[in-house]
């Protein structure tokens, strides 16, 4: 697998199928393993399985970033009644900062608008300040923290884009 800014020309996006679910999960394991450690609590991804991902490709969409043969990014998302949320935002780390990730997010905000929704949300751990950047200079604002089942403190933000602001 080659990784260089001309082969990004070479990426192509597309619904995420269940052939696909080996590569997504080895995705989300790779893309996530920076985290190990880091995070309190630990992140899901180091615990996903097969079967889960699976599980919740049958409850949400992914959209794949492909290049040649290989996967190289996805993402999940769920439309709800008011609004539709992504997760598991992933980029393989070979094939980071060349613009994938914001790509799989436009498409999701592009199908949002397509589900008739206008708002997009994500939820981003508070102690991930960096994310926290990256998605406000992609047009996400604050909209509320959460908690984690088990802690006395908000350990993630709810951010939310509405669709027409760029």
């Amino acid at each position: 697998m080659r990784n260089s800014k001309s082969a990004t020309a070479n990426i192509t996006y597309r619904t995420g199928q269940e052939t696909d679910i080996p590569h997504i999960l080895h995705i989300i394991k790779t893309s996530f393993e920076e985290y190990r450690g880091r995070l309190n609590p630990p992140s899901s991804a180091h615990h996903k399985t097969i079967e889960i991902v699976t599980a919740e490709l049958h409850r949400a969409t992914a959209i794949v970033a492909h290049q040649d043969k290989y996967l190289v990014g996805c993402v999940f998302y769920q439309v709800n009644p008011d609004y539709v949320y992504f997760d598991r935002l992933a980029v393989l780390p070979a094939w980071r900062r060349q613009g994938i990730a914001g790509q799989l997010i436009k498409l999701v905000e592009q199908r949002a608008i397509r589900a008739g929704k206008n708002r997009v949300r994500l939820s981003v751990r508070v102690s991930l300040a960096d994310h926290h950047s990256y998605y406000q200079n992609r047009g996400y604002q604050f909209k509320s923290y959460g908690t984690h089942p088990g802690f006395d403190h908000p350990t993630f933000l709810v951010l939310e884009k509405f669709s027409g602001s760029q």
